[in-house]
């Protein structure tokens, strides 16, 4: 596992071959949301994006927590490293790319969440823009926001209800009651439960099956997803078109069939 520069005082990024695992790091305040953090965090889905040899991220917290939320003083606050200072004036909106709001810096690949103990407000909106999800059974959800007069600036006001049945929705947005694992899963909010201590290396058993698959067409669905929100079944099948055809032409494609033949892995090389 190689840790990487870009990596900030609140936020661990580490590469192992095709995956990288980004870490929130902060547990003397349950992983809750910092400047530092969000820095790490932008800089991580931005590596994520244009390193053509990474396929899938991974996304977790350190010692049992995922995210307590948004720390509104350590949000607000600059960074006590003068290079992550520098990185932050750096990086446009940085708090919302960091929190994959910014949907025009979304990372062009999967992230897999990994969740223990709380993710509760800002740490369930990150949930919701993650691609896959796994919870430990102990687990807790919740988007407390409205009980406490504030609102979930992460965008799940927009998001939840396009991803779950709007009752759903509704009762964590406006109730902002806390939800177990289970019922996330009855939800709909996440794929998999499983036992406490295990979420992270199931994520990571899913993010080598996304690796696998062919980088091309990874890439090309999570796309034709996002650009085509909003847009009616004809208009939406266009984008899909033009965006698949290249995929069903590639060389990964070829090899794909080849390797299917062969009954072999395939190898697939992006192109």
């Amino acid at each position: 596992m190689e840790l990487l520069p870009i990596s900030t005082p609140h936020c661990r990024i580490e590469r192992d071959g095709q995956v990288v695992i980004v870490t929130m790091d902060r547990p003397e305040a349950r992983n809750a949301l910092s400047s530092d953090m969000l820095v790490g965090l932008a800089s991580a889905w931005a590596y994520v994006s244009a390193e053509p040899g990474v396929r899938v991220a991974i996304l977790t917290g350190a010692n049992g927590t995922f995210c307590a939320g948004a720390d509104l003083k350590a949000m607000g606050a600059p960074s006590a490293d003068p290079e992550v200072q520098a990185r932050a004036a750096a990086i446009p909106d940085f708090h919302w790319k960091g929190l994959l709001r910014d949907t025009a810096a979304l990372p062009a690949k999967p992230i897999v969440c990994a969740v223990e103990g709380y993710a509760v407000a800002g740490g369930t909106e990150l949930l919701v823009g993650t691609d896959l999800r796994v919870v430990a059974e102990s687990a807790t959800l919740g988007l407390f926001e409205a009980k406490r007069a504030l609102f979930p600036m992460g965008g799940s006001a927009v998001r939840l209800p396009r991803q779950i049945p709007y009752c759903h929705a509704m009762d964590l947005l406006l109730t902002g009651r806390a939800v177990s694992a289970a019922e996330a899963l009855s939800m709909g909010l996440v794929n998999r439960v499983v036992p406490d201590g295990r979420a992270l290396a199931v994520a990571r058993e899913i993010a080598d099956d996304v690796a696998a698959s062919g980088p091309l067409a990874v890439q090309a669905i999570l796309r034709v997803y996002r650009d085509t929100v909003g847009l009616g079944e004809a208009e939406a099948l266009k984008v899909s078109d033009e965006l698949g055809w290249p995929v069903i032409g590639s060389q990964d494609a070829r090899e794909g069939a080849r390797a299917f033949k062969e009954k072999r892995p395939a190898v697939y090389e992006g192109r």
